[in-house]
């Protein structure tokens, strides 16, 4: 994510929570950057929200408080959003910052969050798909991680396929 100036503003993403009250909200807020005509640009990885990247164009409303509301996805980015549950020393800092690490040298951006032990990778298309599907791969098999792809693209869905 960029940083924070003051054409940013929280979109807020309405969630449904499964029947193992996952995930822990129903509501996830994002950073986005104003794009003037009903529309926001995306500004860091969701925790949660499925279907949306960094960078995805989208409609919001603002509702009678003023809160900005996430509608449709007019301009999808192209970029991947990839979530971790590390399991690897129970989630600590030091095991979410070597995946984080590990991940960044594939080209990923990323983040991680001690309360849920888990790590938000942002995956643009120019990053090497093939090797960071493959890393996920061997890290689950390992009991490192469990992952899951909050958001993927067509060239990603091929790398299952390679």
């Amino acid at each position: 994510m960029t940083d924070i100036s003051d054409d940013h503003v929280k979109v807020h993403f309405r969630m449904d929570i499964d029947e193992h009250g996952w995930p822990p909200a129903s509501v996830e807020s994002l950073w986005a950057v104003i794009l003037g005509d009903g529309t926001v640009r995306l500004d860091n990885t969701p925790w949660f929200v499925r279907g949306v990247a960094c960078d995805d164009i989208i409609t919001v409303q603002p509702d009678h408080e003023g809160v900005l509301w996430a509608g449709r996805t007019v301009q999808p980015s192209q970029n991947c959003t990839i979530r971790l549950i590390v399991l690897k020393d129970n989630g600590s800092a030091a095991a979410r910052q070597s995946v984080l690490k590990a991940f960044d040298r594939l080209g990923t951006t990323g983040e991680g969050i001690e309360c849920y032990r888990m790590v938000a990778l942002g995956v643009p298309p120019e990053a090497d798909l093939p090797k960071i599907r493959k890393l996920l791969e061997h890290g689950a098999e390992q009991g490192w991680w469990h992952w899951e792809e909050g958001c993927v693209t067509a060239a990603w869905k091929a790398t299952a396929r390679a």
